[in-house]
């Protein structure tokens, strides 16, 4: 149980490195231009030295992110095996960690880039609550059919 719950939270950590994803086209869109402070220097990235085509990487950022989607996927399949107490424990976790990580961004940034990270995280957690009123939606959905 202990080696599981060190896994997932392992895993769980592991979505920082898709931050350092190459150059080019993921799952968040185009990534052409300066990144993380690279200021015009080019790729700093894994596969750096590689020189890519923009194709190549955009098809190696299509694969990383399904990679990290599948990862998501296996975690949340083990995490459901864990008891209630074990999966909030996680979940609550994991939350504060990355409730910490978004302050401690959010502090490096000027008072107008503030402004526009507040309105950013506005954005996504509304898009997070469409997606979960959706979910509970389709989880209705077969119970009204029968």
């Amino acid at each position: 149980m202990r080696k599981t719950l060190i896994a997932l939270m392992f895993a769980a950590a592991l979505p920082t490195v898709a931050m350092a994803m190459p150059e080019g086209s993921g799952p968040m869109g185009p990534m052409d231009g300066p990144r993380h402070g690279q200021h015009g220097q080019h790729g700093k990235g894994p596969y750096s030295e590689l020189d890519l085509s923009r194709e190549q990487r955009q098809q190696i950022g299509k694969l990383m992110g399904e990679q990290m989607r599948a990862r998501h996927q296996l975690i949340d399949t083990y995490l459901e095996k864990l008891p209630a107490a074990e999966q909030k424990a996680l979940k609550d976790e994991l939350a504060a960690k990355h409730q910490k990580t978004e302050s401690d961004i959010r502090g490096l940034l000027k008072p107008e880039q503030q402004k526009e990270f507040d309105a950013i995280q506005k954005k996504h957690a509304e898009r997070r609550a469409e997606w979960a009123e959706f979910k509970a939606w389709k989880a209705q959905q077969p119970k009204k059919a029968q």
